[in-house]
C-alpha cells in the first residue's frame, strides 16, 4: 500500500506499557480526580495487586467508589447499575480494570454520566453528544484491546443482541498496560483474549481499503486500514507468532505475556480505524446461543473467514506468511497466502482454541438465524474485504460446522 494514501489513527492521550507500571496509576488518578470510580469483576477485585492499588489510590488522597459488579459481555443492566447507583455523587474520573467488559464499561459509563440519559441512546456511531468521564483503561488479559480503542460493546438483553457505541468521546485518557496483571489469569481466559488478540490484527490487515471523505472520517468509526494501522498489524503479528505458543507452554512467562500484551495493544490500535469485519460480524449470534467466550467463537470461525476472503487478499495473506516466516519467498504468491493461513491455525491450536463450530455447540438449525444477525451488523460487515451476503455466510458456517478446510474456489 502506498504511503501517498491517507493514513490515520485513533488513540488515547497517553498510553503506558511496561511490568509495574501500574504503580504510576495512583499520581496520574490524583492529577484529575478527587473521587474516582473504578469499575472490574468480582474476581479481579479480590486480588492482592487490586487491593494494593486501590490502598495506594486512597493513601494519595483520592475517594474511591467501587462497582465489582461487571460481567461477561457487558450486559445492558450493568450501565444502568452504575448510572443509577453513582449518577447522583461527583465523579471525576473513571477507572475500568479487567477484561474487555469492566473497561467497556468505563468508557460507556462515562459518557452516560456526563451527558446523561440512557445508554441506548448511543448506540451506533458518532452518537453521543459531547466529552465523558476522563477515563484509565487497566487491561488484565492480552487480548481485547479495548484499553486503547474508542468503542465500547454492550448487549442488549431486551434485543437480544450486542451493540456497539462508537465514538471518539469514548476514548481513553490513559491507558496503562502492565504485563504482570496477567499473570494470574485463567488458562481458558488467557487461549480465548489470544485468539481475539490474533484474529483482531489478521482481520485488521486484510480489511477493505477505503478512500473516506472528510464527511466520513467525521462520522464513522471504521474507515479502512491504512499504512498507519498496517504498521501496528505488522508488529502485533511479529509478536504473536511467538508469544502465544511460549503463553501456552508456560503461563509464568513475563516477558511472552508482556510480548503478547504489546501485539494485544497495536491490535487495538488497527481496529480502532480499521476495524474488525466478517468474523466478529457472524460470532456474535453465535456467542449468544451457544454461551461460548468470544475468543472461542472467532477462532472457530476465522479458518474459514480467512479462506472465504483469501481471493480478494493473496498479497496480505502472504505478507502474513513471511512475518511469520513460513512462507518460502521462492513460491507462488498464492502459496505464502497459504502458509500464512496454516500457521495462524496452529497458533489457535496452540492456544487450546477450537477450530469448528460443531466444538461450541452451534447447531445447523440456526445457521439462517446467524445470518441475518450478521448481516444486520453493517459496521463490520462494511469492512470485509469479499462482500458478504446471508448466502455466502450460510456457506461459511456450513464449512465451519463440517471442519471444512478445503481451499474457496472462486
Amino acid at each position: 500500500m502506498s504511503t501517498a494514501t491517507l493514513g490515520i489513527l485513533r488513540q488515547p492521550k497517553t498510553v503506558l506499557f511496561g511490568p509495574g507500571r501500574r504503580h504510576q496509576i495512583p499520581f496520574l488518578v490524583k492529577a484529575i480526580a478527587e473521587h474516582l470510580l473504578v469499575t472490574t469483576d468480582a474476581r479481579m477485585a479480590t486480588t492482592p495487586e487490586f487491593i494494593e492499588l486501590i490502598e495506594a489510590i486512597r493513601a494519595a488522597g483520592v475517594d474511591v467508589s467501587i462497582y465489582a459488579e461487571a460481567e461477561p459481555d457487558l450486559p445492558r443492566e450493568d450501565v444502568m447499575a452504575v448510572v443509577e447507583r453513582f449518577g447522583h455523587t461527583q465523579v471525576d474520573a473513571i477507572l475500568g480494570i479487567g477484561g474487555g467488559s469492566c473497561m467497556d464499561l468505563a468508557k460507556v459509563a462515562s459518557i452516560v454520566l456526563a451527558n446523561g440519559g440512557d445508554v441506548r441512546d448511543y448506540y451506533g456511531e458518532f452518537l453521543v453528544p459531547g466529552p465523558g468521564v476522563p477515563v484509565i483503561t487497566v487491561p488484565t488479559t492480552g487480548g481485547t484491546g479495548a484499553e486503547v480503542t474508542c468503542i465500547s460493546v454492550v448487549f442488549d438483553t431486551e434485543k437480544g443482541m450486542k451493540v456497539g457505541v462508537a465514538s471518539p468521546f469514548l476514548e481513553a485518557h490513559t491507558a496503562v498496560i502492565d504485563p504482570e496483571l496477567t499473570l494470574t489469569c485463567p488458562p481458558g481466559l488467557t487461549a480465548a483474549t489470544g485468539a481475539d488478540a490474533l484474529s483482531h490484527l489478521v482481520e485488521a490487515f486484510t480489511d477493505r481499503v477505503k478512500t473516506p471523505t472528510p464527511e466520513e472520517i467525521d462520522s464513522k468509526l471504521y474507515i479502512g486500514k491504512n499504512p498507519l494501522t498496517d504498521v501496528f498489524c505488522r508488529t502485533g503479528l511479529g509478536l504473536l507468532n511467538h508469544s502465544l505458543e511460549a503463553v501456552a507452554a508456560d503461563p509464568s512467562d513475563l516477558d511472552a505475556r508482556s510480548d503478547t500484551m504489546f501485539a494485544s495493544y497495536t491490535a487495538g490500535m488497527s481496529i480502532n480505524t480499521a476495524g474488525t469485519a466478517g468474523a466478529h460480524a457472524i460470532q456474535g449470534a453465535i456467542g449468544n446461543l451457544t454461551h461460548t467466550p468470544h475468543g472461542f467463537g472467532i477462532s472457530a470461525l476465522l479458518p474459514y473467514v480467512m479462506r472465504f476472503n483469501l481471493p480478494e487478499r493473496v498479497a496480505e495473506f502472504a505478507e502474513i506468511g513471511r512475518i511469520f516466516g513460513v512462507a518460502d519467498p521462492a513460491s507462488s504468491e498464492l502459496e505464502q497466502a497459504h502458509a500464512g493461513i496454516l500457521r495462524v491455525e496452529e497458533l489457535l491450536a496452540a492456544l487450546g482454541a477450537p477450530l469448528d463450530l460443531k466444538t461450541l455447540g452451534l447447531s445447523p438449525d440456526d445457521f439462517g438465524f446467524v445470518a441475518d444477525q450478521a448481516m444486520l451488523a453493517t459496521r463490520l460487515t462494511a469492512n470485509n474485504p469479499r462482500t458478504l451476503t446471508r448466502e455466502l455466510v450460510v456457506a461459511i458456517l456450513e464449512r465451519g460446522y463440517a471442519n471444512d478446510r478445503t481451499w474457496w474456489e472462486v
